[in-house]
């Protein structure tokens, strides 16, 4: 399983996420990820951005509903088939 790190707002230190899945929304690259490798875990959705240096990724949590609910229903059938039943 694919792991990123990600920086909460706030914190002085970096956070491990495994990655669940991976998909692209109008031009956006957006993942779901977990804190727990295996087993129940908080899952958050993250959109990647590019910033000025095209090396360094930065994510960033979506809030938005509505951003929220159309990264799920784009992930819904991979997830199903991991087991992971999506309500939207």
């Amino acid at each position: 399983m694919e792991k990123v790190q990600f920086m909460p707002e706030g914190e002085n230190h970096a956070v491990d996420f495994y990655v669940l899945d991976e998909e692209m929304l109008g031009g956006k690259q957006y993942l779901l990820v977990t804190d727990s490798p295996d087993g129940d875990g908080e899952a958050l959705i993250l959109r990647a951005d590019k910033g000025g240096n095209a090396d360094e990724i930065t994510y960033e949590i979506v809030e938005d509903e509505r951003e929220q609910t159309a990264v799920l229903l784009l992930m819904r059938d991979s997830l199903e088939e991991l087991g992971i039943e999506v309500e939207v």
